[in-house]
């Protein structure tokens, strides 16, 4: 498998991450876009995102899916990648939770699968998905995540301001949840035998109610830290 877990930002924010992903995938085959975590009304402008997105790096063919049963259905063969946008990641979940999605993509991982997930594409991917409580609006349904980063939860869109707002839940939530909160140009890279980071922003570590200002070069201490 290989799962790249964005901060947030944008292809050019995270251009060696991008570059990376576009030469793995296969361009014989479409991409699956699933912006499921945005509002239902916004799928048309998601299209057009994702569209101008990828064809700066020379990729044009793909499908979207507008439903937790279209996903369903879907022959994940079919496609070189899936790609999981940003938006509410409550709902993203559900949308996943509902139709045996999520057990879809795990078996999906568990055979080789790509997939890129940004903000709450990526923290779907964590234990606990509740770091974003109070970013994003919540839902009353079960919040564990995929979690494929070694019990660590993630937090995306890391800024100054956005620490601050945050900082007190997330003391609180990391006593139980040890917690990666990127900024938008970092990218966790996810294979069955490691865990990278690609960018050199600064992220931040919450463990055991402490947060660490960290930097990639602490990265493989934070990720094997017991």
């Amino acid at each position: 498998m290989k799962l790249y877990l964005s901060g947030g930002g944008s292809g050019k924010q995270n251009l060696d991450a991008y570059n990376n992903y576009f030469k793995t995938i296969d361009k014989k085959k479409p991409i699956l876009y699933i912006p499921l975590a945005m509002d239902n009304k916004n799928y048309d402008s998601c299209f057009q995102w994702f569209k101008k997105e990828i064809s700066s790096f020379g990729f044009h063919d793909f499908k979207m899916v507008k439903s937790s049963e279209e996903l369903s259905k879907m022959n994940f063969n079919e496609f070189n990648s899936l790609f999981i946008g940003g938006g509410n990641t409550y709902k993203l979940l559900k949308e996943l939770q509902d139709n045996s999605n999520m057990k879809k993509i795990e078996d999906y991982l568990k055979k080789g699968g790509i997939i890129y997930g940004g903000s709450a594409g990526a923290i779907i991917f964590g234990k606990d998905i509740d770091g974003c409580k109070y970013t994003d609006e919540k839902l009353d349904i079960d919040t564990n995540g995929f979690n494929m980063l070694k019990d660590y939860s993630l937090l995306c869109h890391y800024k100054k301001a956005s620490f601050s707002a945050n900082k007190e839940y997330l003391k609180e939530f990391s006593k139980k949840n040890k917690l990666f909160f990127l900024p938008e140009e970092a990218v966790l890279i996810v294979t069955d035998k490691k865990i990278t980071i690609v960018g050199n922003h600064q992220y931040v570590l919450f463990y055991k109610g402490k947060p660490f200002l960290h930097n990639s070069a602490n990265f493989k201490r934070d990720i094997c830290n017991e």
